[in-house]
C-alpha cells in the first residue's frame, strides 16, 4: 500500500500534532482483505494493550473483539469491505489485561495503487470523547452566558474572539472588534498600560489579575467608567504560544459609589501595610526604601529619606542652633520619572543642609515641618541649594512635609514629603499618617543601622573558606573536616562553623550552597559571615535562619541548606533548627546511632514556609554529627541505605573524634563524588574535662 504524507501550507517539513490529536490519542489499525493486522500505531498498543510484534499478522477479531461479538464483527467488516461505505460507532473491545472498554470506531475501505483491498480502522477510547465533548460544551456555555467579559487576542493583540458581555459593555459587535488592538477599540479608554501588560504576558507567561483600567467606552462615551483586567497566556500542549485571553470585569458602580470611602480605606490600609512591609530586612537602605514605598503614591507625589550622617555611623548627635545637618541620603521615590529627579539627593550621598533648611530644622528640634502651600522662599529652605530650589519650582512642587524618625529617644533623620501631580495641599489628616508611618518606620531603621555593616560584610568573602576553630569549647569537643569535591582542589559551597557564644554557650553550623567553583564559595562565605553576625545577637534558631533566607533571597539565584544548633552545657540542652539539610545524627554514651527527627524546612532561598526550632537533651559523652549530602548521597545508591551505612560507621564509640572524621571520609566519600563534604562533630564533656 502506497504511503501518503501531508505537508502544512508553505512549509517546509512535517506539519506538528494538533493539542486535540495529542488529547484524543487516535488509534490506527490496518487489515488485509481477511482480517488480518498489517499496520498497527503506537496508540493502538496504548489502546489494546498489544504491541505491534503481537498484533501483526493475527485476525483483529480474535485479539480485540469478545467471542460473543465476533459474527457481528465479521458482517460488519464484511460490509465494508464489500460496499466501500464506512461504519462509525461505538464498539466494546477486549484489552490484553481482560478488561472491556467501550471505543468509538470508524471504519473504511482503502484501495492501493496495487489494487488491493485493505480496512482502516480509526479508534478512539469513548471516555476520552466524551469528556472531551463535555469540555468543549462547557466551555462554549460559560464564554456565551458569562456576565464577565473574555476575549482572546492572537499574538499580535488584536481580537480573535470577543463574548456577548464583552460586546455589551464596549457597545461594539463582535465583528467591529476582530482584527483591531484594544487602543483602536477603545479609544478614549486609558488601555496602553494593559496592552504592555499583555506583552510581558506574552513573553513571561506570568498572568496579570485584576489590573485597574479606566475610561470612556463607546458604549458611554460621556461618562468614566472602571473596570478590573485580567490577562493570561493561551498555549497548546506542546508549549506554542497563541495569544492572551482576557477577562474584563466592569466596577463602574462601585468606582463612583466608593471613591471617597476608598480613599479613607486606603490610608487606614496604608498602616497596616507599612507594619507588613517595612523592616522585611536588616538592609538599612531596603528598609529606607520600604518607607518610600510605602508613602508614594498614597500620601505624597515623592518621598525622601534621610538619616544623619554621624547616625548611620553609630554614633549620637544633637545639632545647634547655628550647626549644618550632615544628611545622608537612603532612599528617594517618585510617582513616575519627574522633572524634580535632579534635585534629589542621590542615595549613599553624604548633602550639607545649612542651619536655615527646613529638614535642619526638622531633625534638630525633632518636630515635623509642614509648609501646606510652598511659595518660592519656602523652596529655597526645601532644597539643598538654589539651583535645586529652581527645579523644584519647574516641577511644579506645591507643597512640603518633613517629619522626623525618632527611635528610642534618639532623632535619626527624616522623611522629605512632596506634592506636585496631587493638587491638595498636605493637612493635618496627612501629617498624623505621615507621623505614624515615620514612627512604625523609625524602629526598623534603627535596627537596620546597627546591623548595616553586619550586612555588608556578610555580602563579600572576607573570612577564610576553610574555618578553624578551638578543639574544646563551651563544654564541647569538637572535630571537623573538609573535603573538595573528586580529587580536584576547588572549593564548592559547603561549609561548617563553631561559634562560641555568651554563656559558654556554642554555635553548630552545617550548611551547603547549590553549585561549586568561585560563585558557590563567593554565597558560601557571604552566608557565613551572616551566620557568625546574627549568632552574636543570640536569635532562636528558627529565627536566625529566617533572616538567612532573607540575605539568601536577595543574592541571585542563591539556594543553600543549613542544619543550625546552639549548645547549652550549663542546661545540658541543644536547640536546633533546620533549613532543607540532611538530619544531624546523634549518640549516645553507650546508645546507638540515630538520625534526630527534625521538621526538614525548605532551603534558605526558597522562603514561604516557616522554620522551627527543636530542643534535644545532651549528657556528657553523648556526640553529635553533622555532615554535608556529598558525604551520603551517590548516584547509585539509594540514599537511605547511605544513611544506614552512616550509622553503622558511627557506632564506633572508642574511636577519637578526628578519627571518626577520617573514617567517614576514608569510607563514605567516594572519588568519582563530584560535591564536596564538610563535617562536623562535637561530644559533650563532663564539667572540668
Amino acid at each position: 500500500m502506497s504511503a501518503a504524507r501531508s505537508l502544512p501550507a508553505g512549509g517546509d517539513g512535517p506539519a506538528r500534532p494538533s493539542g486535540l490529536l495529542d488529547v484524543l490519542r487516535v488509534a490506527s489499525i490496518v487489515l488485509d482483505d481477511e482480517g488480518r493486522i498489517v499496520l498497527w500505531s503506537p496508540q493502538a498498543e496504548e489502546l489494546f494493550g498489544y504491541t505491534a510484534q503481537e498484533a501483526l499478522g493475527r485476525y483483529a477479531a480474535r485479539i480485540m473483539v469478545h467471542e460473543e461479538h465476533l459474527d457481528l464483527v465479521r458482517k460488519l467488516f464484511t460490509e465494508v469491505m464489500r460496499t466501500g461505505r464506512s461504519w462509525a460507532g461505538a464498539f466494546p473491545i477486549r484489552h490484553k489485561d481482560g478488561g472491556t472498554r467501550l471505543v468509538e470506531f470508524r471504519n473504511m475501505r482503502l484501495l492501493d495503487d496495487q489494487g488491493q483491498v485493505y480496512a482502516l480502522g480509526l479508534a478512539v477510547d469513548q471516555s476520552t470523547v466524551r469528556r472531551l465533548e463535555q469540555d468543549v460544551a462547557l466551555s462554549t456555555r460559560i464564554v456565551a452566558q458569562s456576565p464577565i467579559g473574555l476575549a482572546v487576542l492572537d499574538a499580535n493583540l488584536r481580537y480573535v474572539s470577543v463574548n456577548p458581555a464583552l460586546e455589551q459593555m464596549n457597545g461594539l459587535s463582535a465583528d467591529e472588534h476582530l482584527g483591531r488592538t484594544m487602543r483602536e477599540v477603545l479609544p478614549l479608554v486609558d488601555a496602553a498600560d494593559i496592552e504592555e501588560a499583555a506583552r510581558e504576558v506574552l513573553r513571561t507567561g506570568r498572568p496579570v489579575v485584576d489590573r485597574s483600567m479606566t475610561g470612556r467606552p463607546p458604549a458611554d462615551p460621556d461618562s468614566d467608567h472602571a473596570w478590573t483586567v485580567s490577562l493570561y497566556r493561551l498555549e497548546n500542549t506542546l508549549g506554542t504560544v497563541l495569544g492572551v485571553a482576557v477577562s474584563v470585569v466592569d466596577i463602574t458602580d462601585q468606582y463612583r459609589a466608593n471613591a471617597e470611602a476608598e480613599t479613607a480605606r486606603r490610608r487606614i490600609a496604608l498602616i497596616a501595610d507599612a507594619s507588613a512591609r517595612i523592616g522585611t530586612t536588616l538592609d538599612l537602605y531596603r528598609t529606607s526604601g520600604e518607607l518610600a514605598d510605602v508613602a508614594v503614591p498614597e500620601l505624597a507625589d515623592a518621598a525622601a529619606v534621610d538619616l544623619l550622617d554621624a547616625v548611620v555611623r553609630g554614633r549620637r548627635t544633637a545639632l545647634g542652633p547655628a550647626e549644618p545637618a550632615l544628611m545622608r541620603a537612603l532612599a528617594v521615590r517618585w510617582v513616575d520619572a519627574s522633572d524634580a529627579v535632579p534635585a534629589a539627593d542621590p542615595p549613599g550621598e553624604v548633602i550639607r543642609y545649612a542651619p536655615d533648611r527646613l529638614i535642619t530644622e526638622c531633625v534638630r528640634t525633632g518636630l515635623p515641618v509642614m509648609v501646606p502651600q510652598a511659595k518660592d522662599e519656602d523652596l529655597l529652605r526645601i532644597a539643598r541649594s538654589p539651583e535645586a530650589a529652581e527645579i523644584l519650582a519647574r516641577a511644579g512642587v506645591h507643597s512640603y512635609l518633613a517629619v522626623p524618625l525618632i527611635a528610642r529617644g534618639e532623632v535619626l533623620g527624616a522623611i522629605d514629603l512632596i506634592r506636585t501631580r496631587n493638587p491638595r495641599p498636605f493637612d493635618e489628616d496627612d501629617l498624623l499618617l505621615a507621623r505614624e508611618l515615620a514612627s512604625r518606620a523609625a524602629v526598623q531603621i534603627d535596627n537596620a543601622r546597627w546591623y548595616q555593616n553586619a550586612r555588608d560584610t556578610a555580602l563579600t568573602l572576607q573570612r577564610s573558606l576553610l574555618p578553624s576553630h578551638p578543639s574544646v569549647t563551651g563544654g564541647l569537643e569538637v572535630a571537623s573536616r573538609y573535603q573538595p569535591a573528586g580529587a580536584t582542589s576547588e572549593v564548592g559551597g559547603d561549609w561548617f562553623d563553631v561559634i562560641p557564644l555568651d554563656d559558654d554557650r556554642t554555635a553548630l553550623v552545617v550548611g551547603d550552597v547549590m553549585g561549586s567553583g568561585i560563585p558557590a564559595a563567593a554565597t558560601m562565605g557571604r552566608l557565613r559571615t551572616a551566620t557568625h553576625t546574627l549568632a552574636s545577637l543570640g536569635l532562636d534558631p528558627a529565627v536566625l535562619l529566617e533572616h538567612l533566607n532573607r540575605i539568601t533571597v536577595e543574592l541571585d539565584e542563591a539556594i543553600a541548606t543549613c542544619v543550625y544548633a546552639v549548645h547549652d552545657p550549663r542546661t545540658r540542652r541543644c536547640v536546633i533548627a533546620n533549613a532543607g539539610h540532611l538530619p544531624p545524627a546523634r549518640i549516645r554514651a553507650g546508645g546507638t546511632p540515630e538520625l534526630l527527627d527534625l521538621p526538614t524546612g525548605v532551603p534558605l532561598g526558597v522562603g514561604g514556609v516557616a522554620f522551627a526550632t527543636t530542643e534535644i537533651d545532651l549528657e556528657p559523652g553523648d556526640r553529635l554529627v553533622f555532615y554535608t549530602d556529598g558525604l551520603v548521597e551517590t548516584r547509585r545508591d539509594p540514599l537511605d541505605a547511605r544513611l544506614d551505612r552512616l550509622l553503622s560507621l558511627l557506632d564506633t564509640p572508642s574511636r577519637s573524634l578526628d578519627d571518626v572524621c577520617e573514617l567517614l571520609l576514608r569510607t563514605l566519600h567516594e572519588p568519582d563524588n563530584f560535591d564536596d563534604v564538610a563535617l562536623l562533630i562535637a561530644r559533650v564533656t563532663a564539667p572540668g574535662d
